[in-house]
């Protein structure tokens, strides 16, 4: 069985960064040294240009950008009244402003009905409705993304017994198949967590299932539950029974983008491609936790225990004993009605010329959702993401002109399969490569109170130097810095980027990338993720309260951004990258031992070697640079720190999923999310047949090739 040495995920109760707060599995990444918890100056000393970024973020007007977006009808292909106004808001703050607009295949919800039949034969309606609260106006909107759907679900009318089967992962059907429990013909009732919702489906239609319900288990929400005592929303904390998660159900692992475009930009002329091999051909639909709990309840004793299945988190925190089923005579009748259209859906792209032209850093944030309100995901970020403009337009006010250009992207259809920003890298994916020097990504900014952070690891130093110098305003009433926030949770060790937010299309043409935000532990109220509830009255009263923490994931952005696009010599640690790189074989190596497979690893670790002497050289010609003020040599260094990751994606696209290119970071083909170092040798190893390691062993030497590849561009 496959073990988690290689996934690297947030592990904080209430989930992570980006769009994919839905799962919460303890990966273990062994080898991998911790950063020190000590923070080097307190409080922290800023220059002139750092304190009037700082100095430049309001939570008041965050409040109100927040406001703004949360009474927004943003659903993709709906949404350009909000897109518009983020381009005036850019344009205000000095930003040459341009919608960017592709035409993308859809499909949308027309109805859908869930019924349960039980033993006794008696029949009852599912409820599949997330009720208006009194309290909370964004929930009265009239609009399509109002409605209970999965993105992309086929239309189908199905009736059949289920059966419960965990999360749905690979192995969570495996094991039941192993145990005699046959899925032809049945529908799969499949709890949310783990990996990406489009591979739960995958799985279900794989293993012979006709259709798939998905829920939320509180079981999921760490304390603040109604079990526990706490009142759900919106007169408490806890989750409110009622509340459904929706969103896409691409096969994300696979390819994002536009399904019918796959490696082009979906312009509306565009030829379109079968999408059958990234979307699902069986109907599903999510359904909330007091919804689940008969449905489970009904399996109780039938089929397989809970103890017999044996998989880690299979049980969770509602009134069910969560057998596997089915049960003789329980049934549910699935009928969805969906819509295919072909709308467009428009980016807003601003920037600000740097004075060197062939040097540019990119800032975005994702602008659509799956409801009315969206306040954590995505309006969290695109609030600071427009108080950020104004902090740069005060900067330039200053008399700073940036040396590299900024360009700040407002993507749309990013919760259909990160679609906006991959259409855009394919279309200008020849200017990317000559020119970017880092993406840096902001997404959930804020669902809680405890900073998460994934990077490539060239970034990592950058990206904790300057959390230092952020004040966290709102971590259990101590005056800590976002370093010392970040650490309770991360324990010292940035994430690796996988997959689930726009960073990407990015990571995968060879690019430095970063994603940050903060979400909710064990002990904060709980957040509504792709529920109607996420909204402005829960942020405003629960999730950040006077939009404090708004302003300090705005002011590192601001940081981070600042010395990406001005420092004399970028801020890139190649050296630490090397480092990485080892710790990444070392895993790879007890893995592969633990799993039987009799690899030579001798090129991968030659490479590495390689790769390792290059960044050191590297290093002592930019000492050199810098001391010999040589404009020239510094400019080669910029260059070789802007380009080496392309050498990584040197080797051509993963086995069976083209798109993702990146030899040694890619999501998990069963996880969609959770990034597997050095995918091509690890899911060699994983998916062998019958211990026949030849992909493997191939990926050993590709891999390595593109290790050497990235090694060379480094080379003095």
């Amino acid at each position: 069985m496959f073990t988690h040495h290689l996934l690297s995920l947030a592990v904080l109760a209430g989930g992570v960064t980006a769009c994919h707060h839905d799962f919460n599995v303890v990966s273990r990444h062994t080898h991998r040294q911790a950063l020190s918890k000590r923070n080097d100056q307190w409080p922290p000393v800023l220059d002139d240009a750092e304190t009037v970024l700082v100095n430049s973020f309001d939570n008041v007007t965050i409040d109100d950008w927040s406001r703004y977006y949360g009474y927004q009808d943003k659903l993709a292909g709906y949404g350009k009244d909000a897109a518009q106004w983020t381009a005036d808001k850019f344009t205000e703050s000095g930003f040459d402003a341009r919608l960017n607009e592709y035409h993308v295949y859809f499909r949308y919800p027309v109805s859908a009905s869930l019924t349960f039949t039980g033993a006794d034969g008696v029949q009852s309606e599912v409820n599949l409705k997330e009720p208006v609260l009194a309290d909370d106006d964004a929930t009265s909107f009239d609009a399509i993304s109002q409605q209970t759907f999965l993105g992309y679900s086929p239309s189908g009318k199905v009736e059949a017994e289920y059966i419960y089967v965990g999360r749905g992962s690979i192995n969570d059907f495996e094991r039941l198949v192993a145990l005699g429990v046959s899925f032809e013909g049945k529908i799969a009732l499949i709890r949310y967590g783990g990996l990406f919702r489009g591979l739960k489906v995958k799985n279900a239609q794989d293993h012979g299932a006709i259709a798939a319900v998905l829920y939320s288990d509180p079981g999921d929400d760490g304390n603040m539950t109604v079990a526990n005592g706490f009142e759900a929303y919106p007169d408490g904390p806890a989750r409110s029974p009622n509340a459904v998660q929706k969103g896409s159900t691409l096969f994300l692992s696979t390819a994002p983008g536009d399904p019918t475009t796959p490696g082009y930009p979906s312009h509306e002329d565009a030829p379109r491609a079968d999408t059958s091999d990234v979307i699902a051909k069986i109907p599903s639909i999510p359904i909330s936790y007091g919804a689940a709990e008969p449905l489970l309840k009904a399996l109780d004793g039938h089929g397989q225990s809970a103890e017999q299945v044996n998989r880690t988190r299979w049980v969770g925190g509602l009134d069910a004993k969560y057998s596997s089923g089915p049960a003789p005579g329980v049934k549910l009748s699935l009928d969805i009605v969906s819509r295919e259209e072909i709308r467009p859906i428009q980016n807003v792209i601003g920037h600000i010329n740097g004075t060197n032209a062939d040097e540019t850093v990119v800032i975005g944030n994702h602008r659509d959702t799956w409801m009315v309100g969206g306040n954590g995901d995505p309006n969290s970020g695109s609030a600071v993401l427009v108080e950020f403009t104004r902090a740069i337009a005060k900067l330039r006010a200053t008399g700073w002109q940036p040396k590299r250009n900024i360009v700040l992207a407002s993507w749309d259809a990013e919760e259909w399969g990160l679609i906006g920003s991959t259409e855009f890298v394919e279309e200008h994916v020849d200017w990317l490569t000559e020119t970017a020097v880092a993406y840096l990504n902001i997404d959930v900014a804020v669902s809680g109170p405890r900073p998460n952070l994934a990077t490539t690891p060239e970034l990592h130093t950058l990206a904790t130097d300057m959390m230092k110098k952020v004040i966290h305003p709102n971590f259990g009433g101590f005056n800590i810095s976002l370093y010392e926030a970040w650490y309770e949770g991360s324990k010292g060790v940035v994430d690796v980027l996988g997959s689930g937010s726009d960073y990407t299309a990015f990571v995968h043409r060879g690019i430095s990338s970063l994603d940050v935000g903060s979400s909710n532990g064990a002990n904060d109220p709980v957040w509504h993720y792709h529920s109607n509830y996420d909204t402005y009255h829960w942020m405003a009263t629960l999730g950040d309260p006077g939009f404090t923490v708004h302003a300090a994931m705005g002011q590192y952005l601001a940081l981070v951004a600042y010395h990406l696009a001005s420092d004399e010599i970028l801020p890139i640690d190649t050296q630490n990258y090397a480092t990485e790189l080892r710790a990444y074989y070392d895993d790879l190596k007890e893995f592969a031992e633990e799993e039987g497979a009799d690899l030579d690893l001798s090129e991968l670790d030659a490479a590495i070697i390689n790769f390792k002497e290059s960044a050191d050289q590297v290093k002592a010609l930019e000492t050199s640079a810098v001391e010999r003020d040589d404009a020239a040599l510094k400019t080669l260094v910029n260059h070789k720190y802007r380009d080496f990751q392309r050498g990584f994606i040197s080797q051509g696209g993963l086995p069976n999923r083209e798109f993702y290119k990146h030899v040694v970071t890619a999501p998990g083909l069963d996880t969609g999310y959770a990034a597997v170092t050095f995918p091509g040798i690890t899911e060699g190893v994983q998916y062998a047949n019958d211990g026949d390691f030849a992909v493997a062993q191939e990926w050993v030497g590709r891999t390595a090739k593109g290790i050497v590849a990235a090694a060379e561009i480094l080379r003095p």
